[in-house]
């Protein structure tokens, strides 16, 4: 069992930048890939970013490429979303996920899953 805990979230101005961190606890998080996932008011949830936990490879949603970089940190037990160049339409409440049993970019596949913490970027 692994609890995620999400933080870094907050009120920006588009164009600035933010780090999203996702704290696990438990054990065998350095055997999990993780994904960040959000969602918008009246959206579904999709795919921002995932990263393999076997060779650290990263996979990113056309939308965020170029612009986020997802990273993980087995020592601290922590994986994070760093944001730049923020936009209106990257505003939601971003959810980390682990433990991937299928395709990366669906909800789905993850077995495990934060609360979620808010971004909301002001035009």
């Amino acid at each position: 069992q692994v609890r995620l805990v999400e933080s870094g979230g907050g009120l920006v101005q588009s164009g600035d930048s933010l780090r999203l961190s996702c704290a696990a606890s438990g054990r065998n998080f350095e055997s999990y890939s993780v994904a960040w996932f959000r969602q918008a008011p009246g959206k579904e949830r999709e795919f921002v970013a995932y990263i393999a936990w076997t060779d650290y490879t990263t996979k990113y949603a056309d939308s965020v490429k170029g612009r986020f970089t997802i990273s993980k940190d087995n020592a601290e037990n922590t994986a994070y979303l760093q944001m730049n160049s923020l936009k209106p339409e990257d505003a939601g409440l971003y959810y980390c996920a682990a433990y991937s049993t299928g395709t990366y970019n669906l909800a789905k596949s993850y077995r495990y899953w934060g609360q979620g913490t808010q971004v909301t970027v002001a035009s």
